[in-house]
């Protein structure tokens, strides 16, 4: 049953997603920066990932960029590149690599296939290819070493395990997406920073007790909740988003003020 809704909210989602796409690949076009697809590997498995790169003239921190449940859409490409223009190399996996059609990954899927095969991805499997992208943007001669995460919705969920997972990190952070199990926060070694909906109910309302568990554990774990906004603002909240929510659009406005803040001290 919870299989099922979760494909029914996916395609509920599907013709909105559509239309925001277009906005986003506009976006994508008009951007000065150089971005460009690479290939990783996790053992046997090939990883495509969009890699954005900044303009500035010194080694930068490196990003990595877990997508929503909608896999590496345009507009998770388009956030990368927002991330790259804020000074920072961005590189996002496509975590459903492999699956689509011929071997491709979320451009080669319906939505309902997507929905179907990330409940489906193994945690190791995703740790891995997460890793074989931390492990190639942090090599690159344009990077400094420092290394964050961060996830939006299903991706906010693994961003707060895969801090569990990779001890080098500075810092992961955490948009709208479900806490780690306690035993994974034990293992946590950077500071965790989360975005939360006040219209969220079913994601927001598990931070009190991330916030008891993170503590009993000695972790940093700083949540912000914004009022009026729902899941999934960071999209939703986009000006050229349609029918962009008020509640929305001012958390969206209010973390990126907050999340680029926090990077300024990777």
């Amino acid at each position: 049953m919870k299989s099922k809704l979760v494909l029914l909210w996916l395609c509920g989602w599907a013709s909105l997603c559509a239309s925001a796409q277009e906005w986003a690949v506009a976006k994508l076009a008009k951007s000065s920066r150089h971005g460009e697809w690479v290939t990783v590997t996790n053992g046997a498995r090939a990883v495509q990932c969009w890699v954005v790169y900044p303009e500035v003239k010194e080694k930068a921190p490196a990003v990595l960029v877990i997508h929503e449940i909608f896999g590496l859409s345009d507009w998770a490409r388009a956030l990368t590149d927002e991330v790259a223009a804020a000074g920072y190399i961005a590189i996002a996996p496509d975590l459903l690599s492999g699956l689509g059609t011929n071997g491709g990954g979320t451009s080669a899927l319906s939505s309902s296939e997507i929905g179907r095969n990330i409940q489906r991805l193994p945690a190791d499997q995703i740790t891995g290819d997460l890793n074989a992208a931390a492990d190639y943007v942090k090599a690159l001669p344009a990077a400094n070493g420092k290394l964050a995460v961060a996830g939006f919705c299903w991706g906010g969920g693994e961003s707060f395990r895969y801090a569990a997972n990779r001890p080098d990190l500075k810092a992961a952070f955490v948009f709208y997406g479900t806490p780690a199990s306690a035993d994974a926060m034990a293992k946590i070694q950077c500071p965790v920073y989360g975005f939360y909906g006040g219209n969220d109910g079913r994601v927001t309302l598990t931070v009190t007790n991330a916030q008891a568990l993170m503590k009993t554990a000695g972790k940093i774990y700083l949540p912000v909740i914004y009022d009026g906004a729902g899941h999934g603002f960071m999209r939703g909240g986009e000006p050229e988003f349609p029918n962009a929510r008020a509640g929305d659009r001012n958390a969206r406005d209010q973390s990126w003020e907050r999340w680029t803040n926090l990077l300024t001290k990777l």
